[in-house]
Formats: structure tokens, C-alpha cells, sequence
């Protein structure tokens, strides 16, 4: 059995959004790979893995209909993957005018829950009012707000309310509107292409990146250094037309 899911990359975690009636399945895969439920994080912790804030992780789990068979090798994955995307007319896209930056808010000094957050909350009404082309806000109960925006979104805030991250990001749009709800391997097919294997199964070279899922889109975020390699990465290529 294979499970849809949505992912978002924070400024502190990663997570992994399932159907509940998957949930079991999935915690059974992460334990699989290594995983394990660490109470004091409360969250899925690989002790064998060093993370990368800007390396998202992926997951197995194959690109068409839960009818279809899985796929046995990494290639064929992506290749299942890149076939529905081009055949529902799914392209890559960038908006040359956007750069994003990966904030969060701000803790006390105990590491607790957020303090005075009258300044970050000021800041992000003064965004929606000018109608932000890029804004994503993620809210959870153990830690404090990550966001992704528009960098000249900034001047909203005062210093002491965001904490800055490190990098200038440049989003990757996939509009994946066509696909049904319940389409798989998308998250996997596609970041995959990314931190390194390619469709002939090659390991190239591996490119830092964040991925967001939304209702209507999956967006994968690079530097500005990996832009040309990424989207000649995520080109929909038809090998066909290489053939004499």
C-alpha cells in the first residue's frame, strides 16, 4: 500500500502530512529507514542521518494511481513521476522578480513558547495588506513561526521580531492543479531528481533545497547557484525525439 502526502520544510523541522488512515503505514516506513520517535524533540529523529535545514528529505512511494506497481528502482520512480507531469502538462516555472527568505520567529531565552510576539504579528498584517506574491506562514504548537517570503516583505519588520536564515532562495513552481488529490510519488519523484540521482540512475551532484507542498502546487526552493542545474534537472523530457 502507498500513501499521498504533502510535505513542508520549516525553519526547524521537517513535515510529512498524510491521509490518518495512512498514518500507521508511514510511521512503519520511517522506522523501516531508521527513524525513531524521540519524546523530547517529539518528533522522528534518524541518529545515523546529519540533516541539513536545506536539504529536504523524500520518500519511496511511486507517482501514479495506489493500483499501480510500485516501482522497483529509483529511475523508474522518476521516471513514472516526470510521465504524469508531462502528460498533465506540468512545467517548471520561475518568477524572475521573487527571491525568498527563510525566517522564524523568536524564543525566549529558555527555549519556551514564543514571547512578545506583537511585532511579528504587525509585521505579517502589513504583508497581507500589500497582497504578497510569495508568503508562507507555518504554525505549530512546539516551536515558533517559520516563514517563507518575499524578501522585499522584510522592511515590515523590525529586527528584533524575525530570525534571519542565511540564504536567498529562488522558488520553482510546479502547478500540479491537474493532478487528482490522490496521486503519489510526486514529493519523491521530483526531489529526488535534485539531491541526486538522475533518470538513468546516475548519482550527480546534489543540490540544497527546500520543498513546500500546497493545496495546488509543489514548490521546490534553490539558491541562486543551483537554478540553471535544477531546472535543467526538472526538464520534461521527451527522450523519444533524441531517437533517429
Amino acid at each position: 500500500m502507498r500513501s499521498s502526502i504533502f510535505f513542508i520544510t520549516t525553519y526547524f523541522s521537517d513535515y510529512t502530512i498524510v491521509p490518518a488512515k495512512s498514518k500507521s503505514q508511514v510511521i512503519r516506513a520511517l522506522e523501516d529507514r531508521g527513524f525513531h520517535f524521540e519524546e523530547s524533540a517529539e518528533a522522528y529523529i534518524n541518529p545515523a542521518a546529519r540533516h541539513s535545514r536545506g536539504r529536504s528529505s523524500t520518500s519511496s512511494i511511486d507517482p501514479l494511481s495506489p493500483s499501480t506497481p510500485p516501482p522497483a528502482t529509483l529511475s523508474e520512480l522518476q521516471a513514472r513521476t516526470f510521465a504524469l507531469l508531462k502528460q498533465r502538462e506540468v512545467v517548471p516555472r520561475v518568477d524572475a522578480d521573487i527571491r525568498l527568505l527563510h525566517c522564524a520567529g523568536r524564543w525566549d531565552d529558555n527555549n519556551g513558547p514564543p514571547g512578545d510576539q506583537t511585532g511579528l504579528q504587525v509585521g505579517l498584517t502589513k504583508c497581507l495588506l500589500y497582497q504578497p506574491r510569495f508568503l508562507s506562514l507555518t504554525l505549530t504548537g512546539s516551536e515558533a513561526a517559520s516563514l517563507l517570503l518575499d524578501r522585499r516583505l522584510m522592511s515590515n519588520f523590525e529586527p528584533d521580531n524575525i530570525l534571519l536564515g542565511n540564504k536567498e532562495l529562488v522558488p520553482i513552481m510546479l502547478d500540479l492543479e491537474a493532478l487528482p488529490l490522490q496521486a503519489t510519488g510526486i514529493v519523491c519523484g521530483v526531489v529526488g531528481k535534485l539531491v541526486g540521482g538522475n533518470a538513468d540512475g546516475i548519482l550527480t551532484r546534489a543540490i540544497e533545497m527546500l520543498y513546500l507542498s500546497t493545496a495546488r502546487a509543489g514548490i521546490v526552493m534553490v539558491e541562486e547557484k543551483d537554478l540553471d542545474h535544477a531546472m535543467k534537472a526538472l526538464q520534461m523530457k521527451d527522450d523519444s525525439k533524441d531517437k533517429p
